[in-house]
């Protein structure tokens, strides 16, 4: 159904009906990780999620539900954010470095992971800038391949072909230390 608005039109529910404490407790997390899949500086992380919802609301009459879900749009917003903060900022701080700050106390079980996940970034960073964008959405942001292949303007059929190529070569070279991608 079509609401009228202030010269605007709706579709489904108007912006001001949707329930955003629900969308935020539901989209959050995963706005964070999305940004932590991309970013990996953890200072800048919820800096990024809190701007991502604060256009989301201050467009929120933009929204349309015919074109797309909610947490799709949303998605688009983040990936503008992202991309916003990555051309303001003009020192970047490479990764081997950053995986090497000091951490504290720590057990053997967080060393390990974060030696896994430092392996794991030193791998992704060698993909394309699609496949890294796509592993984002999808491992990052829990999205399924339908709402992916939309952000993207991928097929949904694609979307997951390239994502299982990317996981099925990421899984080959993980045992190969000190080889990164081609």
């Amino acid at each position: 159904m079509e609401h009228v608005a202030q010269g605007q039109i709706f579709v489904g529910p108007s912006s001001e009906e949707l329930d955003w404490d629900a969308l935020y407790a539901d989209l959050a997390p995963r706005v964070y990780n999305y940004f932590r899949y991309r970013l990996a500086r953890n200072a800048d992380l919820e800096e990024l999620t809190s701007r991502t919802f604060e256009r989301a609301w201050r467009f929120r009459g933009r929204y349309r539900q015919d074109r797309a879900a909610f947490s799709a749009w949303l998605f688009g917003i983040a990936q503008n954010v992202r991309i916003d903060y990555l051309q303001s900022r003009r020192e970047h701080v490479p990764l081997t470095e950053a995986l090497e700050l000091p951490s504290g106390d720590r057990t053997d079980a967080d060393i390990e992971l974060d030696s896994d996940l430092a392996h794991l970034r030193r791998l992704t960073a060698s993909l394309p800038e699609r496949e890294r964008e796509l592993i984002a959405l999808k491992y990052g942001a829990d999205l399924s391949n339908r709402l992916i292949a939309r952000l993207t303007g991928l097929s949904e059929s694609n979307v997951g072909t390239i994502l299982h190529r990317t996981v099925q070569t990421l899984r080959a070279r993980w045992s190969q230390p000190g080889k990164v991608l081609p």
